[in-house]
Formats: structure tokens, C-alpha cells, sequence
């Protein structure tokens, strides 16, 4: 076998996948680093001020705020024309916006409020709260939280002691749990409901206003959002609501007091058709407007006014005026007119432009110092020429400020400059797509699916030609050029853009050289585009293009089950068609026995038959039962998620636990036994191997502990109180034994996976001692119906002729080999099925104790489907008797379909607020020092499935064989047949067997392949869709995710079954001579 091409092959073709998926997530998703750290009041402390005194004891410019948030608030909405005569449903209906600004210039402003992508309500909500620029990503300390956990100013106005009370959107409560002196939330994600959350908050903002309860006041309306995206803006449910709205204003305006400021907002726009989350100017422009009582602003024209206010430059002017710190992690910049030329005009704290220019300024340049430290993704040359800048504004400010003279008109304008570079720098770097790495990762994965499909139809012929060499050599010298033209023109290299140009030039090769090779080659191989429009791959290529509707994606779960159902029964219908399930007389008997082509036996086309239908029922009896395990994703309203995703802890009823319990506990028990029944049928349980005492031992004992640690943790807090020590300890104790039980069997699976038992004939004294009737007991626990079933016989014949010494033929009698080995059928995949049940237990621990049926569900459902593969093939057979082990697509889609299936069927969805933190913590309950172990038992706790169908992938190779029946030439069963050797025949054929595993491989891969492109497509095209940050963007990240989980077990699959092939080899160079294979 060619274990080395094999694999360099799968992985050069997995690296092909990954860099393309890098390329395209460095230009679609916007990440950024967090700045875990706050701002105190020492920090706002101007130059010249006492030292001693507190910046947050001060009298505030306003004591205290109303802040009126109407969701997409777009600026259109607020214009006023008196002129317009027949204005559209969106148009004119805010007049007290304008009215507002226009009669009391002195008190009212009115901007366009500009925000930054992506244009979602919680990702703009973080930006106007921390003044920074959210992105898809924020990475942060704590991975499994929610939460906003950089400095805000609803946490620096807690920390000032003001009390801030909020009603609305639900979403401000994940973002800021136990923040707010009161909260009323109200359910904000059915988009059909235009009135519950308005109306909440109606019914609760002015008994609130005119009660002393509060200090700021935050109320976040949805209707207008709503409205847009059932009717679109140009709707008289439109005009209604923007009435509503004009009316709570006009409300709240007359209830304020001089010493209360208003801030009316919109957190985004809107598209034409009412949607958001892109970046056009529709999408990024709101509205804001400013308010108070008492003058606010100066005289029209004295001072430049802004036309348009990004929306970050809300947080350090609502700081500054409430008297509070700036966030840390704000790049704003204070808006000007609402500070005094000088500070010797308005309250006791009101600091002027310059002042607060320069606390602004300060604030940036720690933050970027910091942040810099923490991350390299802004460019060294950037931040070089803002810290001169910063430097030269310090020693002209402090100059001033020691010389008792106001900052001139240049320093200030010098000051706005600087922070307005250090905001272009911080969005260049965060929060912008980059177009061209998008199209260029979808190029590299577009030709890794193409040079994926060739290698699968053309596997023979790439391992004999040898066509890898200068894909590498060419990836490695684009890659190269690609970095030295960086380093010369830009002096840094983009790793990305190497990779993907190294990934890229390398597939061209390899498309190249294999069509070279393809027309000097021989005419047998064939390769058509037309083989992709067979029925199995056109399911895969609906599925595919379903990924773009978000229907689809919210309701996979059930729809990759119907998927699976269909291609089940696609399987025997097909072979019904043919005539091949019902069998019939041979065609032919005239000829002699001779002459007549490999059949099988009636009685065994029937058994095959039955077989298939059986485990065409089992598979659909698992995937109905599966489905009682779902989760459900927030957009099903009416979706109740399974009883068996709560843990055991959590269930009240006493009776209720007790028999999820004893489900658990018996699943548990049913997946031990039928791994260990399996080893035992086909004689791999009777050497002493250490992967026979990881089957016989570790694989029991590592059940009974998590049945004990089951136990523990189902045990209510308040029951046993005197035990609660020793409870805690088994909960720690009895998960770390399981995962250490679990650790030691997959080391010795790998150091020693041969299970094969071999029984040494003594040799005889003469030619002509007889010898008693052969007694086939070779250990106990194997009949004697399975010893003889799975003997090789043809292999055993070799073994002995290879061991005659000198021509006698003394060590055979009545047709006994002299070597007898029980196991070696089933030699390469009893591994493969110990290793499943190892990783099986152990990703089973991970998840709530309910999904152990849920586990077994699936083991039977990948057993229903390797027995329909197998028996498909032997019916198969009657019309093709060709000898390549190739395995078709519509098992290994059949099987990759399994594995999506129970991704769902296991509790999980392709969302973010679904993933199982808890996984993180089973074994360690007091938590983790760093982020790599639980991220680690997070991710296999996600990817359960995807990793036990991909180990076990290669299965589909072998269970054929494993099979595998006798084949006659007469019609009758045990004449003149072909010897059953099992998985023996791929020793036979080392060539094929590696042509097929290649093939086995690369399909799967492809599938899975194919499904991250049409993700990445979806993505694409779809990123300014109203639900691309909801649904879209992480499906693209689990599918991506899943992809490199599959890839990663799937080459461990490929590396265990080529590390049983060297053992093997070793096991017969033990026993043959030197010149026998």
C-alpha cells in the first residue's frame, strides 16, 4: 500500500480547502481584539486641575439624560418639507424633529447619524455604547459569554452611581446583564409584531419620567424596524408608526426639565425594501437629534457645524456631559457645539472645546497604545506617524495651558485631525469587507473542489504518475514571489495573500499535470463532467443551493433528515429497477461451470435482500427517533427543544429523572455491547494484544464511570447535603478517570492495533501420521460456526506453502493449513470500529446525559447504512464484476448526510447561542486557567458527529468485505466457488487498495468541500441580506468549522488503517521468508 502518497495527497488537498477558507474569512469577517480595561475618573483630570479633586464628583452639564432610540431611525424619516403636497408614507410624519431644530436653534440639533458595518441592531448597540467599532468577531477573555466586556458607558455610568433604568429591545439585557437599576424587556425577534415592544414601553416611560427614580433613562423602540421589514418603508403601516413616534417625542419634550438632556437616535438605516446589515449609505445614514431645555448650542453660523456625526462620537460627548469617563475603547470624537468656546461660560463643570478635545485625545492614545501592544493588525507605519502626531499635540497643549493662554484655533483643529486619523486607521483595519479576498478565497475554493473531484474519478492514475511534486514546488514559489513583493513595495507580508496565491497556483498545476498525464496515459481512465449529474449528486447539489435561503438554513435539521430518508429508499428502488432485488434462475445453463462469469446463490441474493431491507427500516426508524432531540433556533416561534437536552440537575420531576436516568444508563450499556459483541463475532477478541484489553477492559470501565458520574451529577443540590464534599470531588474525580481511561485505550489502539489471534500447528513426526478430525477452537468465546466462517483460507494456504520446508507437504492434513489466524477479516476494521467506540464514550461524556440515546441512535443508523452499502454492492455485483474496490457516491453521500443529520439530532445548531459551554466544564467544574482546553472540549462537543463519521469513513472501504459471501459458478452454493478472504483481498491488490482508499477519502472530502463553497457563496452574495449576521455568517463559520474538524478525524480514520497495513506487514514478515510477500 502507498501510505505516504495516500496521505500527502489528502493533505495537500485539505491545506487547498483551509487556505481558501482563510482567504475568504480575512476579507468577510470583521474581527478585532477586545480591551478588557476601564477608565476611572482620574483619567478625565484636565492639565491644571487639582490633583485631589474628582473629575465624577463635579457637577455634571446635565444631571441627567433621555435617550429614545428608534430603531432603524433612518435620516430620511426626519426631513420636513412643507412644500411636498402628496408626500410618500415615510415622508413628513416626524415634523417635531424639525420644527424643534428650526424654532429654538439655541436648544435642538439635528444630524445625520452615520454608523459603522455591519448595520445590525447588536452590533450597533455595542457602538454606541462603547464607542469603538464592533465587528462580527469580537475575541475577547471570556468565549462563552454574550455580554459586552469592554468599558461602556452603561457601565461607567453605574460605576458613577447613576441610575440607569432601560425598557425595549431584549437584547440590551444579554448585552448588559445586572447593569441596569431597573430594566423592561420585551421580546424583540418577531418581526411580524409591530406594536408589543412600543407599547411596553409606552405603558411604563412617563410614570417613570415623572418619578425620581432614575437618572438616565433608555428607551429602545422596534415598530419602525418592524414596519420596514414586513412592509418596506413606503407603507401606510409606515406613516402610522412614524406618527407614533412623533408623538411619544412631543410627549417626552414636555415632561423634561432644564437639567435633563434628550437624545433621540436611530441605530441604522434601511434599504429600499426595509432591510439592513450592509454598508450602503441607505443602510449606515440615521438620524440624530439633540435636545435640552436650557441653551445648549451656539448661535447659528458662529461655529462650523458637522454634517454628518459618526456614530461613535456619541459616546465621549454623552461622557463628558453626564460627567463620567470615557470608555477605554472609544474612537470618537467629542461633538463640538455642545462644548463652550471657554470654560468660563455655562455650569460649574462645563468644560470648554479644547479641554475636552484634550481629555478626548488623551483617552485614544492610551487606548491605541494599548491595543497596539495587544494586536499587530494596524500598520506599524500608522501608528508610528499618530504617536509623533500625539507627541507634537501634547508639547503644543501643555505649552499652552502653563502659559495661562486658550489653545489656539490651529491646536484644536490640529487635536480633531488627530483623532480623526486614529478613527480612519482603526476602520480601515476592522470594519470594512475587503472584496478582493473574498473572490479570491472563493477561486481557491472553487479549484480545490474541482482538483478534489478529479482525484476522485482519477485516483489510480494520480498515484502512479506521481503529480504532486510540482503542484508543491509551484504553490511554494508563487507563495514566495507573492512575499518578497510585499516585503519590496509595502515592507510587510500578508500571510493570507501568499498562502492563497501559493494554494491557487499550486491547483493549476495539479489540473495541469493531471490532463497531461490523462491524454499520454491509457484510454481506460475516464473523466466526464456528466458524472456529476447522477441522482445521489444532485441531492448533494440541492443541498448546496439551498444554503442560499435562509429558510433552509433555519430548518436544516429536518430537512437534511427528509434528505437522508429520500436517498435511503432511492437505494433498493434503484436496484429494484435493475431486477437485482428479486432473485432469478441464471440466464445461461448450458454452459459448462467453467464458462460461466461469478454468481451468487439464490438463497444468498435473498438473504442480501432481506438484509437491505432491514436496514433500509432501521435507518428510518433511527432518523424518526432522532428527531425527538433537536434544539430549536430562536426564529422557530413555536419550536419546543427536547426534554433530553436538560441535564438530569435540572429535571424536577423526581420520576422523570429517574427514567431519563435509566435510559441514559441503558443506551450506555447497548453501545459497550454491541462494540464488544461485534469484536467478538468476527474472532477479534482472542489474542492478548493491548487493543484486545482496551476492548475487553477499558472500554467497560470507562462506561461504569460515567454511569457513577451520571449519577453524581443528576443528584439535586439540596438532597444528600452531608455528602455535598463528596459529591463535588466525584464529580471532578470520575470524568478526569473516564477521560484518562479513554486516553490510555486510543494510545494503545495505536501502538498495537492488530487484533488477529494466529494458532502455530506442531509439526509432524512422518508424512503418514494420521491426525484426529480438526476441532476449530482456537479460544474461548468464539463459536465454532464463527472460527470457520472467518478463516482465510487462501491466505492460510499461502502462509503454508510458504512455511513447507523443503518441498514437504507433511504440515498439511485433511486441507489444514499449518497457520491458523482468527481476526485477520476483519483486520482493518475492528480498529477502526474500537476507535468509534472510544471516541464515541468520550464525546458522549461531553454532552447532557439524555443525548446517550440519542448516541446509540446514531451508532445503529451508521451500522443501517454501512449494511445497506454492503448489501447494495453484493446485489450490485450480478451486473458488474469488475475487481476495483471503489466505493459509489451515494453511500459516502449517504454517510456524510448521517453526519449533518445528527449534528442536529445531538442537540446542536449552526448558531452561536446554541453551543454547549458546558462541555467546557465537565471534569473541571471550578473552571480552567487558560482558553485552549475547554475551547478544545467545546469544539468536540460540537462537532460529535462530524468527527465520528469522519473516523469511520473508511468503513465504507471495508464492511463490503467484511461481508463478504461466497460466489459460485454452478448457481449452487459451495461448488467450484471463490475463496472468501474478507478484507484479505485489499493485501491481495495493494495498489487498488490504495487507489480506493484515496477514492473513499477525496469523495468525502469533496461533499463536505462542496458544502463550505456554497456557504462561502451564500455569504457573498448575500452579505448586505437583512439576516447574514443572524443566519448566514454562522453557518459559513460552522460549516467551515465542521469542515476542518471532518478533514482533521478523517485523515486519523486514513493514518490508522495505514498503520494497521504496517503491522500487518510486519506480522508476515515475521512468518514468511524473505523473498514471500
Amino acid at each position: 500500500m502507498k501510505s505516504l502518497p495516500v496521505l500527502a495527497l489528502l493533505l495537500w488537498i485539505c491545506s487547498l480547502f483551509y487556505m481558501g477558507v482563510l482567504l475568504f474569512v480575512g476579507g468577510f469577517l470583521l474581527v478585532r481584539l477586545e480591551v478588557n480595561r476601564t477608565s476611572t475618573c482620574a483619567d478625565v483630570l484636565p492639565p491644571g486641575a487639582d490633583v485631589k479633586g474628582d473629575f465624577c464628583l463635579k457637577e455634571p452639564r446635565f444631571r441627567r439624560a433621555v435617550v429614545l432610540i428608534i430603531d432603524a431611525l433612518k435620516v430620511d424619516f426626519t426631513r420636513y418639507d412643507p412644500g411636498n403636497t402628496s408626500p410618500r408614507a415615510f415622508e413628513n410624519k416626524l415634523p417635531i424633529l424639525d420644527e424643534m431644530a428650526s424654532s429654538r436653534p439655541s436648544q435642538a440639533r439635528l444630524y445625520t447619524f452615520r454608523a459603522d458595518p455591519p448595520t445590525t441592531t447588536m452590533q450597533r448597540i455595542k457602538g454606541f455604547t462603547t464607542g469603538s467599532l464592533p465587528t462580527f468577531i469580537d475575541v475577547g477573555n471570556n468565549f462563552a459569554s454574550s455580554a459586552v466586556l469592554e468599558d461602556n458607558l452603561v457601565h461607567q455610568l453605574g460605576q458613577a452611581g447613576k441610575r440607569v433604568v432601560f425598557m425595549g429591545d431584549d437584547t440590551w439585557v444579554s448585552l448588559f446583564p445586572r447593569k441596569f437599576h431597573r430594566s423592561l424587556p420585551f421580546p424583540s425577534f418577531n418581526v411580524k409584531d409591530l406594536h408589543t415592544v412600543d407599547n411596553g414601553i409606552l405603558q411604563n416611560i412617563f410614570p417613570t419620567m415623572e418619578g425620581d427614580d432614575w437618572d438616565v433613562l433608555i428607551a429602545h423602540f422596534l415598530g419602525v424596524d418592524h414596519c420596514g421589514h414586513r412592509f418596506g418603508p413606503d407603507h401606510p403601516a409606515m406613516a402610522e408608526k412614524l406618527t407614533q413616534m412623533d408623538n411619544v417625542i412631543r410627549s417626552v419634550i414636555k415632561r423634561l426639565q432644564n437639567d435633563t438632556l434628550l437624545v433621540v437616535m436611530g441605530d441604522h438605516g434601511m434599504t429600499d425594501t426595509g432591510d439592513h446589515g450592509g454598508e450602503s449609505q441607505k443602510e449606515t445614514d440615521a438620524a440624530l437629534f439633540l435636545y435640552s431645555g436650557s441653551p445648549l448650542f451656539p448661535a447659528p453660523g458662529s461655529q462650523v457645524e458637522p454634517e454628518v456625526v459618526p456614530q461613535t462620537d456619541l459616546v465621549p460627548t454623552l461622557a463628558l456631559l453626564l460627567g463620567v469617563p470615557i470608555p477605554y475603547s472609544s474612537v470618537g470624537q467629542v461633538l463640538l457645539p455642545l462644548f463652550p468656546l471657554n470654560s468660563s461660560l455655562g455650569a460649574s463643570m462645563s468644560l470648554s472645546q479644547a479641554e475636552a478635545l484634550w481629555i478626548n485625545v488623551k483617552q485614544v492614545n492610551r487606548f491605541l497604545e494599548t491595543y497596539s501592544n495587544m494586536a499587530k493588525d494596524i500598520p506599524a507605519d500608522g501608528l508610528s506617524q499618530l504617536q509623533s502626531h500625539f507627541t507634537q499635540l501634547s508639547s503644543q497643549y501643555l505649552s499652552s495651558v502653563s502659559e495661562g493662554a486658550p489653545p489656539s484655533a490651529e491646536l484644536t483643529a490640529s487635536m480633531q485631525a488627530y483623532l480623526n486619523s486614529v478613527r480612519e486607521t482603526c476602520r480601515a483595519s476592522w470594519a470594512r469587507f475587503n472584496p478582493l479576498k473574498m473572490a479570491a478565497g472563493l477561486l481557491v475554493l472553487g479549484f480545490a473542489c474541482v482538483a478534489c473531484f478529479v482525484l476522485t474519478e482519477l485516483s489510480l492514475m494520480v498515484l502512479q504518475s506521481s503529480v504532486l511534486k510540482a503542484p508543491l514546488l509551484s504553490g511554494l514559489l508563487a507563495g514566495g514571489t507573492v512575499a518578497a513583493g510585499q516585503l519590496f513595495t509595502m515592507g510587510f507580508v500578508e500571510v493570507s495573500w501568499c498562502l492563497g496565491a501559493g494554494a491557487l497556483m499550486s491547483e493549476v498545476t495539479f489540473l495541469w499535470r493531471v490532463r497531461r498525464a490523462f491524454t499520454r496515459g491509457s484510454s481506460s481512465a475516464r473523466l466526464s463532467v456528466w458524472r456529476l449529474l447522477n441522482p445521489t449528486l444532485l441531492i448533494l447539489f440541492l443541498r448546496c443551493t439551498s444554503l442560499l435561503s435562509d429558510s433552509y438554513v433555519i430548518s436544516e435539521g429536518r430537512v437534511v433528515t427528509f434528505l437522508l430518508f429520500t436517498l435511503g429508499l432511492y437505494i433498493p428502488l434503484r436496484l429494484n429497477w435493475d431486477g437485482l432485488l428479486v432473485p432469478s434462475p441464471p440466464s445461461d445453463t448450458q454452459k459448462p461451470p467453467g464458462l460461466l462469469p461469478p454468481t451468487l446463490p439464490l438463497s444468498t441474493v435473498r438473504r442480501e435482500s432481506t438484509a437491505l431491507l432491514v436496514s433500509v427500516a432501521v435507518l428510518v426508524g433511527c432518523l424518526y427517533l432522532s428527531l425527538s432531540f433537536h434544539s430549536c433556533r430562536e426564529e422557530q416561534g413555536s419550536c419546543q427543544p427536547s426534554a433530553f437536552l436538560t441535564p438530569l440537575s435540572q429535571v424536577q420531576d423526581s420520576r422523570m429523572r429517574n427514567l431519563h436516568y435509566i435510559l441514559s444508563v441503558a443506551s450506555l450499556s447497548a453501545w459497550a455491547f454491541l462494540l464488544h459483541r461485534w469484536l467478538r463475532h468476527y474472532g477479534n477478541l482472542n489474542c492478548t494484544s493491548v487493543a484486545v484489553f482496551t476492548a475487553r477492559c477499558l472500554l467497560p470501565l470507562t462506561s461504569i464511570c460515567m454511569g457513577l458520574h451520571w449519577a453524581v451529577s443528576a443528584t439535586p443540590e439540596d438532597s444528600f447535603r452531608n455528602l455535598a464534599e463528596l459529591i463535588s470531588l466525584a464529580q471532578v474525580v470520575l470524568p478526569r478517570i473516564a477521560f484518562g481511561l479513554l486516553g490510555l485505550g486510543l494510545l494503545l489502539l495505536w501502538l498495537d492495533p492488530l487484533t488477529v489471534f494466529l494458532k502455530m500447528r506442531a509439526p509432524l513426526n512422518s508424512r503418514g501420521t494420521s491426525m484426529p478430525p480438526p476441532k476449530y477452537r482456537a479460544s474461548t468465546g468464539v463459536s465454532p460456526q464463527a472460527e470457520l466462517h472467518h478463516l482465510i483460507p487462501q491466505l492460510y494456504q499461502r502462509i503454508r506453502q510458504s512455511l513447507e520446508d523443503g518441498g514437504s507437504e507433511g504440515d498439511e492434513v485433511d486441507g489444514r493449513p499449518a497457520v491458523e489466524a482468527y481476526g485477520l477479516g476483519t483486520v482493518y476494521s475492528a480498529p477502526l470500529v474500537l476507535l468509534c467506540g472510544l471516541l464515541g464514550l468520550g464525546l458522549l461524556l461531553l454532552h447532557a446525559e439524555g443525548m446517550a440515546l440519542a448516541f446509540l441512535l446514531m451508532l445503529l443508523e451508521a451500522a443501517a447504512v454501512l449494511h445497506l452499502h454492503s448489501s447494495s454492492s453484493t446485489l450490485s455485483s450480478l451486473q458488474s464484476h469488475s475487481s476495483v474496490f471503489s466505493v459509489p457516491w451515494a453511500p459516502v453521500v449517504l454517510w456524510s448526510l448521517a453526519a449533518s443529520q445528527f449534528f442536529h439530532a445531538t442537540g446542536h445548531l449552526p448558531t452561536f447561542p446554541s453551543i454547549q459551554w458546558g462541555a467546557a466544564f465537565v471534569g473541571f467544574p471550578q473552571g480552567h486557567l487558560g482558553t485552549v482546553l475547554p475551547a478544545s472540549l467545546v469544539t468536540l462537543n460540537t462537532f460529535a458527529s462530524h468527527i465520528m463519521f469522519a473516523v469511520g469513513c473508511p468503513l465504507l472501504l471495508f464492511w463490503p468485505l467484511v461481508r463478504e459471501v461466497r460466489r459460485t459458478r454452478t448457481g449452487r452454493s459451495g461448488e467450484d466457488g471463490d475463496d472468501v478472504v474478507m478484507e484479505m483481498r485489499l493485501r491481495e491488490n495493494p495498489q487498488q487498495f490504495s487507489s480506493a482508499l484515496l477514492q473513499l477519502a477525496a469523495r468525502y472530502l469533496f461533499i463536505t468541500g462542496a458544502q463550505v463553497l456554497a456557504s462561502v457563496c451564500a455569504a457573498a452574495i448575500l452579505r448586505r441580506h437583512l439576516m447574514v449576521w443572524k443566519v448566514f455568517a454562522p453557518k459559513l463559520m460552522f460549516e467551515a468549522s465542521g469542515f476542518i474538524v471532518s478533514s482533521v478525524f478523517l485523515l486519523v480514520g486514513v493514518t490508522l488503517v495505514m498503520r494497521v497495513d504496517m503491522a500487518v506487514a510486519r506480522l508476515f514478515q515475521k512468518l514468511l521468508p524473505e523473498n514471500s510477500r
